[in-house]
């Protein structure tokens, strides 16, 4: 006999989870009590529930495991739903488990009760709440399975008080292997053919479900077949960077080349991504549901496609699926687009000379001195803002899982998920950029930092203000400033307090010296950099943008 607490962890251990997010509560004491000695289950303690999520999504993408969180009821999953919705939209596997009021006291609107089914059913992938002791492994291997297959994603499961303490013999349930859909015969000549007539292809990269060993597959095709690549929004790290068939990123800030290149195409070759609002330009550059365009269109998940878009040949499969099977397409006798990756290339390299901005604190500079500096395997993270327009454009991603990020646009993301990325490669470095704004949504995981003893790089970009929501009020309502001033700290005092070294810039010339010195030290490090307002984007500063919408 054991507690439910103890057979949801053992269960949880059988589905290949190895690190559990957590902020304490005692509606779950007895899965706290089930992770007490565990050598295969490691318990990260987190200060919010919010940071204690985007840790298990980013654990999740930087391991290709099963993320795992456990948080407490009422406003424990109030703050955890941030990184459900960041797991859904980034076809992250996770499962967030929710301590729940006890069976007896349930639908009278008990100390903190919610209908977490209901709750988070528009969230996840599957939500549910498991009331029988006896069910806890049926329950789990079946949100693990639902959360790894298809289009990945997350399940939440809400875990009564008195289920979770009750004892059960319920055997566990051996793992369950995953299936995966396959391109079939017919599909990879509906390819072959839409490729040989095409004039102007161009393939798009990202979503879900790579590897490394795709990556170099994908790679070598695109040579052999002459295309360029592109990568969808926040996916730049699915090529080298420096590989002469990237064209560069799709989403905010993209290259007007580019997008002129994208809009131009005869086909598309999407491979992965979902092609949503912000890598295809608010449906701009990719008009729905009729494209210009004709699409190729591979996908894990069968409910995606021709979804938004209508496509000529839908494929349904994973990417290693179809990676696997690129052998099988033909390139024509003629490459009708002979040249137009290099070409692309060169205007991508074109785009990542820096254009002077405003200030004694320059962060086209900064972020080309990390991009250079960095060994091909650190692992750069960010949240949302303006800021991320600099790193998304300057730094130059080598390696797969080098990009840690959310396409959610979810600010307080960078510095849980730096942490996340620092306890599964303890041996790389890490570096968090983050606005002033976006750093205090999550920077009281600086503490759960330091608790581990992560030696992590976080640069806040502080110009304060909220800088995009202002950037957007400028155009919009010039000159009516409204909601978005920032009275801030002082960032290297308040990193200093929690024990890590902090340091503040104010001119460009001082942050290489400050960086060695962070990048090397044993413990973890905050640079604040004093930016000028004026630098809102590497193209406009906001007095352009101000007179702009005049």
């Amino acid at each position: 006999m054991r507690h439910g607490g103890q057979i949801l962890v053992d269960q949880l251990r059988e589905e290949g989870c190895n690190t559990a997010f957590c902020v304490p509560g005692e509606s779950y004491l007895a899965a706290l009590d089930g992770l007490h000695g565990q050598n295969d289950i490691r318990t990260i303690i987190c200060r919010q529930e919010g940071g204690a999520a985007i840790m298990a999504e980013a654990h999740a993408k930087m391991t290709g495991t099963l993320g795992a969180a456990f948080v407490t009821r009422g406003p424990g999953a109030s703050n955890a739903s941030i990184g459900v919705h960041i797991a859904r939209q980034d076809s992250t596997p996770m499962i967030l488990f929710v301590g729940q009021v006890g069976r007896s006291m349930q639908d009278r609107e008990a100390f903190q009760e919610v209908d977490f089914t209901a709750m988070f059913t528009p969230l996840a992938k599957w939500a549910a709440e498991i009331r029988d002791t006896d069910r806890i492994p049926e329950y789990v291997a079946r949100a693990a399975h639902t959360a790894m297959s298809g289009r990945p994603g997350p399940v939440v499961l809400a875990l009564p008080e008195d289920m979770l303490s009750a004892a059960s013999e319920a055997p566990l349930i051996p793992q369950a292997p995953i299936a995966h859909a396959h391109p079939s015969d017919t599909d990879m000549e509906a390819v072959s053919q839409m490729l040989i007539k095409a004039k102007r292809p161009l393939m798009i990269i990202g979503g879900p479900g790579w590897s490394n060993e795709v990556r170099e597959q994908v790679t070598e095709f695109a040579e052999r077949m002459e295309l360029p690549v592109t990568a969808a929004f926040r996916y730049q790290d699915y090529i080298d960077n420096r590989h002469p068939n990237y064209a560069g990123h799709m989403g905010i800030g993209i290259d007007a080349s580019l997008a002129k290149r994208i809009k131009e195409a005869d086909v598309l070759l999407v491979m992965g991504p979902r092609l949503g609002e912000m890598t295809t330009g608010g449906y701009a550059l990719v008009k729905p549901p009729f494209p210009e365009q004709k699409i190729i269109h591979v996908h894990p998940g069968a409910e995606e496609l021709n979804s938004v878009y209508r496509t000529e040949v839908p494929v349904l499969s994973t990417l290693a699926g179809f990676a696997a099977r690129l052998g099988d397409i033909r390139a024509p006798d003629k490459i009708a687009w002979k040249g137009s990756a290099a070409k692309a290339h060169a205007d991508y390299q074109a785009f990542c000379v820096p254009e002077e901005t405003p200030g004694d604190v320059k962060m086209e500079q900064i972020v080309s001195h990390i991009s250079n500096v960095l060994p091909d395997d650190a692992i750069v993270t960010n949240g949302a803002g303006n800021y991320t327009a600099f790193v998304h454009r300057y730094y130059r991603y080598r390696g797969y899982r080098t990009e840690l990020v959310t396409t959610s646009g979810s600010m307080g993301y960078g510095l849980p998920a730096a942490i996340a990325a620092k306890l599964a490669n303890p041996t790389r470095k890490v570096v968090c950029f983050a606005g002033d704004g976006c750093f205090l949504m999550n920077g009281q995981e600086m503490a759960t930092a330091m608790q581990y003893d992560l030696p992590i790089v976080t640069i806040v970009v502080n110009n304060g203000m909220y800088g995009t929501i202002r950037m957007h009020q400028e155009r919009e309502y010039p000159d009516r400033i409204s909601g978005t001033e920032l009275q801030n700290p002082d960032f290297a005092a308040l990193a200093r307090s929690y024990g890590a070294n902090g340091e503040v810039i104010e001119k460009t010339e001082d942050f290489a010296a400050a960086f060695d010195r962070a990048i090397n030290a044993d413990s973890p490090s905050l640079i604040e950099l004093k930016v000028d307002p004026e630098a809102s984007t590497p193209r406009m500063t906001l007095s352009q943008i101000r007179n702009s919408s005049t």
